[in-house]
């Protein structure tokens, strides 16, 4: 009877159930509206927060902004990372001071996409709204960004279009106070693999934006952009400077303080620079780096005999060389501004992702000076972090001398190099093209930074130094001495039969003979040699680096 009883009460029969039964019915019925309504009250709520948020500085500051022939903040985004992609993070943030009018997001966008099919982290400074200026919120804000990106260990694109540090929110203690957490601002922490981190500067790119432009291992500009570590707004009253934007910090300023690797004409080319640049590099240091498919170089290597002239004095370009070494199309020139003696560039060869390092014959002959050798310090730190080869391409004199190249820090830059390259995991490949001479030809890879492989051309000379410098120096007070006693055809009789048994020392026979150089090889087989020289390098194992935390 129970059960009967209860199904007939479950099915609206026996005593006193239809009444109970509406009773139940109507109050479930009234509850579910009201939460229905509730909810519909608070989701409008939601559309109408993020329509805020995603109107950034509001129609006239949007038009404004896009009249100074610059993309707001989400078209960049949009542009840079794959269709439907993007999962942003934090868009509802304000500022802990409000203002009459307001800040959607606290001025910066964040969050995550792919790009080319991998995920990336991306921080875009809204110069919308209140000119992107930066405060406690939007610190914070781009502080998780980063961590989340670091620990998940994905790279970090950073757009950059800020005036600075936002008052009176960063005025007295609230400065001390910011969210500014260093360890994790600029690089990898707990032993976490370091993530690639490439800018653009898009605009006047001041304090924070420029903070993040220092800490990126690539860095494209616009022109008409300009990044510093205060804009003229501070400078002028608070030193008495009065200057321009593209005065202090324009792409020409910024390429030759090294604050910036790429100038390019316009956003879309910035951001598909970024791209290409985070193309050559794995996700983070702990992964191998992504291999292509190979290409032809865009010359043929049997060009390269012909290529590069025997006269060690007569100047050529060694981009023709590299496009004859490298896969057509692959070469990305990195900071070619600075230093400019010296190219480095991410290439591929056979597919393989590597980073060339070459003198630049045309500039100084090639010779190094304390600019070049810092390019190339960082360089060569950015492939050993991320597990990219080297390759060395040795055409140098040797390095710069006298007052000024030793006021300018080449001592302690020379140092830093050949220090950082000899520490370096990754495989490492040089080739003597033309001539190698003293510090120099250290600095480019030389037998006592241990590369694992050192070839040369046939007609390549090595040693302390050129030649004819070294009858000058070695021989200087025999020759005077010979002029005086018998004549200037006996001094340059003398001085012909030194300078021919110099040559011969500095040839590469007796070097490849004791094993300082590996071979000797003919131009047109430079390609080959160095791609075979990289896989064995290689050997059967992971093509990562040791230097996984990177030395920024």
């Amino acid at each position: 009877m129970a059960v009967e009883h209860a199904g007939d009460r479950a099915n609206g029969q026996g005593p006193g159930a239809p009444d109970e039964a509406g009773q139940d019915s109507e109050q479930h019925t009234g509850q579910h509206t009201g939460a229905r309504s509730g909810m519909d009250a608070a989701l409008g709520e939601l559309d109408r927060r993020r329509a805020a948020a995603e109107a950034m500085g509001g129609e006239a500051a949007i038009a404004k902004h896009r009249a100074s022939g610059r993309m707001v903040v989400r078209d960049r985004v949009a542009a840079l990372v794959d269709a439907g992609s993007w999962f942003e993070v934090g868009a509802l943030a304000e500022p802990e001071i409000r203002r009459d009018k307001p800040v959607p997001g606290d001025a910066v966008v964040t969050g995550f996409g792919t790009l080319d099919g991998r995920r990336v982290g991306v921080i875009g400074i809204d110069a919308t709204a209140v000119a992107g200026t930066t405060a406690p919120i939007s610190m914070r804000k781009q502080g998780r960004l980063i961590e989340h990106a670091q620990r998940g260990g994905f790279p970090l694109v950073l757009l950059c279009d800020a005036d600075g540090g936002r008052m009176p929110d960063v005025m007295g203690w609230r400065f001390s106070g910011l969210p500014l957490d260093f360890t994790t601002f600029l690089g990898p922490t707990d032993g976490r693999p370091a993530v690639p981190r490439a800018a653009a500067v898009l605009g006047p790119s001041y304090g924070d934006s420029a903070l993040h432009a220092a800490t990126a291992h690539y860095v494209v500009m616009t022109r008409g952009s300009s990044v510093a570590l205060s804009g003229p707004s501070v400078v002028e009253p608070a030193i008495g400077e009065r200057v321009t934007d593209e005065e202090l910090g324009g792409p020409e300023a910024a390429t030759a303080a090294g604050n910036a690797h790429l100038v390019v004409d316009s956003e879309v080319d910035a951001l598909d620079a970024l791209g290409a640049f985070l193309s050559y590099l794995p996700s983070n240091a702990a992964l191998p780096a992504p291999v292509s498919v190979p290409v032809a170089p865009a010359r043929d290597p049997a060009a390269l005999a012909d290529l590069v002239p025997t006269g060690a004095r007569a100047g050529y370009d060694m981009r023709e060389v590299l496009a004859a070494v490298a896969d057509a199309d692959s070469v990305l020139p990195w900071a070619d501004s600075r230093g400019p003696s010296l190219l480095c560039a991410l290439a591929r060869i056979e597919g393989a992702p590597v980073g060339i390092v070459a003198n630049q014959p045309l500039v100084r002959a090639g010779a190094l000076d304390a600019d070049a050798l810092a390019k190339e310090h960082d360089f060569v730190d950015l492939c050993d972090t991320f597990g990219l080869p080297l390759v060395l391409l040795h055409d140098v004199p040797g390095l710069m001398i006298g007052t000024q190249a030793e006021r300018s820090g080449i001592l302690h830059a020379y140092e830093r190099t050949v220090s950082r390259l000899a520490r370096a995991s990754v495989p490492r490949v040089g080739v003597v093209l033309r001539k190698a001479y003293g510090g120099g030809h250290f600095a480019m890879g030389g037998r006592p930074t241990q590369p694992d492989f050192l070839y040369a051309w046939p007609g390549a000379e090595m040693g302390f130094m050129a030649p004819e410098t070294g009858i000058r120096t070695v021989h200087r007070r025999a020759l005077d001495r010979l002029l005086a006693e018998e004549g200037p055809e006996a001094r340059d009789a003398r001085a012909a039969e030194l300078t021919a048994e110099w040559v011969a020392e500095s040839e590469p026979w007796e070097a490849a003979a004791h094993l300082s150089l590996d071979d000797v090889i003919a131009p047109a087989a430079t390609r080959h040699v160095i791609a075979t020289s990289i896989e064995i390098a290689w050997g059967e194992r992971p093509h990562r680096t040791g230097h996984q935390g990177g030395t920024r």
